[in-house]
């Protein structure tokens, strides 16, 4: 439990509480205590509890990416002549290095995707507690590199779900791959609006200037940000937040 130096004026010094949550538990064993002065304190707590989570989770995803090592192509799109890595090897060589940082990953499918595709969802949880889910919508039309139909929606579908649990993957721990590109999974269409507006948001709260984050990113503006790094952008953003938010602490 986080340590939180509290004082009350009406102890003694020898009889201070050290925590909040020794505040919290004489509140609540003093029946003249005030219930919407305990609700106030456990409110504290748990906001509290809530920025050191993220802060341990943004600290161990930092360690996490530093271990991880560019992963090889080991598989072959035969329609687009390209390589890319199975998600089969990059979870081999990653699973070791996420799970022993305290992540843990599970996937589902969300509501509301474009026509004709897959909105793919990524749970990330930490062991202290914060979570964050990454997104990404895979086409599921059916169609070939050429544009002519090459499977069933079914198997279409199946396909999309694939991708997007390989390229999330990727994204999430921002990992490297020779001749990743097969051309079908969709990794250069644009950010959805949606995606867009949380970037702006999240700027908003980091008080980051776009110039420089959109030079960081290595594009012209927001909107230019591509799935295939929507995640960078994401753990960026989040990591200025923390700064920020740790800053203003400090004042």
């Amino acid at each position: 439990m986080t340590q939180v130096a509290i004082r009350d004026e009406n102890l003694p010094e020898t009889r201070q509480p050290t925590s909040l949550l020794e505040v919290i538990s004489r509140a609540a064993s003093d029946p003249n205590t005030d219930v919407e002065k305990l609700e106030r304190l456990m409110m504290m707590m748990e906001r509290v509890e809530a920025r050191n989570a993220e802060r341990a989770f943004n600290e161990a995803m930092g360690a996490a990416q530093e271990e991880i090592k560019p992963v090889a192509a080991d598989a072959s799109n035969p329609q687009t002549k390209s390589k890319y890595a199975s998600y089969p090897a990059l979870d081999k060589a990653i699973r070791p290095i996420y799970t022993k940082h305290g992540f843990a990953l599970s996937f589902d499918t969300g509501r509301d995707a474009p026509t004709d595709h897959v909105r793919v969802l990524c749970y990330v949880s930490h062991k202290v507690g914060h979570s964050r889910t990454y997104q990404t919508d895979m086409p599921a039309d059916g169609k070939g590199a050429k544009g002519g139909d090459v499977m069933t929606k079914t198997h279409a579908a199946g396909s999309a779900m694939s991708y997007g649990q390989r390229y999330l993957l990727k994204l999430i721990f921002n990992i490297a791959v020779g001749d990743d590109d097969d051309g079908n999974a969709g990794g250069n269409i644009p950010i959805t609006e949606e995606q867009l507006a949380k970037l702006s948001e999240m700027m908003e709260q980091a008080d980051a200037d776009p110039e420089k984050f959109c030079k960081y990113m290595k594009v012209e503006a927001l909107k230019d940000i591509t799935t295939k790094h929507y995640g960078r952008a994401l753990e960026a953003l989040n990591l200025a937040i923390d700064k920020r938010q740790q800053k203003g602490k400090g004042k």
